[in-house]
């Protein structure tokens, strides 16, 4: 029975979040840094989603940050999500074979 009432808390406290800001702001947000604040929301979520991943993904950490370092500069490059991932992988294909 605990667990249901740590579910039924979990589910309370994640609707709250997620539904306080659609009551209490019902008008257009016209502050600019407000704005620009929540349009980077999504991205930095999904790096700190992502970025552990990348180092605990293999066990080797030159590997790793090799990886994660042909992704920034492929990103940076402006290349697309499939191209950054596949020098990503390659990266660290090459430094695992390197380093055996």
């Amino acid at each position: 029975m605990n667990h249901a009432i740590y579910l039924l808390i979990m589910f309370g406290v994640t609707y709250i979040i997620r539904v306080l800001p659609l009551t209490a702001v019902r008008k257009k947000i016209k502050n600019r840094y407000i704005s620009s604040f929540l349009a980077y929301i999504p991205y930095t979520v999904l790096g700190a989603m992502t970025f552990p991943a990348i180092f605990y993904s293999v066990e080797n950490g030159t590997a790793a940050a090799a990886g994660a370092a042909a992704a920034l500069a492929a990103a940076f490059f402006g290349r697309g999500l499939c191209t950054v991932a596949a020098c990503a992988s390659a990266a660290v294909y090459i430094v695992m074979l390197i380093a055996g």
